[in-house]
């Protein structure tokens, strides 16, 4: 299959190219940026120069639709919203990194990301790409937006809690952390060495805009609106997110034993090869899952106060993004998900 990857300056479009490099069935035949067209990627990233020789191609949806079937965006928000229905309309397959049809509400998209939003009737034509929970969905679909970051570990690490009724939704509070790499490349004094190392900051307390895409899904799962706290904190490392979550059981201490939700998300998780769960006692780290795709999952019920905590870590270049991205396009094809995946993480 042929694919062209839009934003391939960005960190997710480079991390594209390092995962398709390795797919069986896919060739990348077009690596496109506004701003750097005609120059070699390796100019940017020396690390590509014996994988990629050819010149940056310009944005143009008429040489996509000659050179590929699939259209990867790694775009900036607000890009996608414009090239989308003209890729769709050219017969091409899209899978959008960005977060411009995450969201099934227009109003809602433009209060948090502060863009225009896309046409409604593309918001409503996208398959939302949780491929662990949507696999079904995507299969055989035109159209994926991928999800964020943040959302895919913490979404992941709360569904089969929600889905079973197992905890009350009103208390769920996250505590998130992300490598700076999720920034994206782009200079800033808020990425800038000297302001983020030996430090740790919260962020956009309460005005994340992965907050409605994760209310978003937990509803649709529960049946019923589900709101949370939400806060992002910046940490001094490159790659991975920790999303620590905290809820109360319902029917409060002793109703549920650490045992029980282990059995539950293996139960909720079987077959689905990038989850993990720890055994009893164990909880993940990032580093354990740097530069793959897994997502790993440790609980823990304090029978003190009636309350699970939820520990999940994911790469976010790779499961939060280029990877789950990936994984899409592999259940869009029929193929088996893991294909091109299948690698260990990176250790120490």
């Amino acid at each position: 299959m042929r694919a062209a990857i839009v934003g391939s300056t960005g960190y997710g479009g480079v991390e594209l190219i390092r995962l398709l490099q390795a797919h069986p069935y896919v060739d990348i035949t077009s690596v496109i940026s506004s701003s750097s067209a005609g120059a070699p990627i390796a100019d940017g990233y020396p690390h590509l120069s014996e994988i990629r020789t050819d010149a940056l191609d310009a944005v143009d949806v008429a040489l996509m639709k000659e050179k590929a079937d699939v259209v990867f965006l790694a775009t900036p928000h607000g890009v996608a919203a414009k090239l989308v229905p003209q890729l769709l309309e050219a017969g091409l397959k899209v899978i959008d990194l960005s977060g411009d049809f995450r969201l099934r509400s227009a109003a809602e998209y433009e209060a948090w990301y502060k863009h225009a939003p896309a046409d409604e009737a593309y918001l409503a034509k996208a398959v939302y790409g949780l491929c662990e929970v949507y696999g079904d969905r995507v299969h055989g679909a035109d159209f994926i937006s991928n999800p964020g970051c943040y959302p895919t570990a913490t979404l992941l690490g709360l569904i089969p809690a929600v889905a079973a009724g197992w905890i009350d939704p009103a208390t769920i509070i996250v505590d998130a952390k992300s490598g700076v790499s999720g920034a994206g490349r782009g200079v800033s004094l808020g990425v800038h060495y000297s302001e983020v190392n030996e430090n740790l900051s919260a962020y956009k307390v309460n005005r994340h805009q992965h907050i409605p895409e994760i209310e978003q899904t937990l509803s649709d799962v529960a049946g019923s609106k589900i709101v949370t706290t939400f806060t992002t904190h910046l940490v001094p490392m490159t790659r991975g997110i920790m999303s620590t979550i905290y809820a109360s059981v319902m029917g409060g201490a002793g109703a549920r034993s650490e045992a029980d939700f282990i059995a539950l998300y293996r139960d909720y998780y079987k077959g689905r090869r990038f989850v993990r769960i720890r055994p009893q006692g164990k909880l993940p780290a990032t580093k354990e899952v740097w530069g793959s795709n897994y997502c790993d999952i440790g609980l823990a019920v304090d029978a003190r106060t009636g309350r699970v905590t939820i520990v999940s870590v994911i790469d976010n270049l790779v499961k939060g993004a280029a990877g789950q991205a990936i994984q899409n396009l592999n259940l869009m094809m029929g193929w088996d998900e893991t294909t091109g995946l299948q690698f260990v993480p990176a250790y120490p």
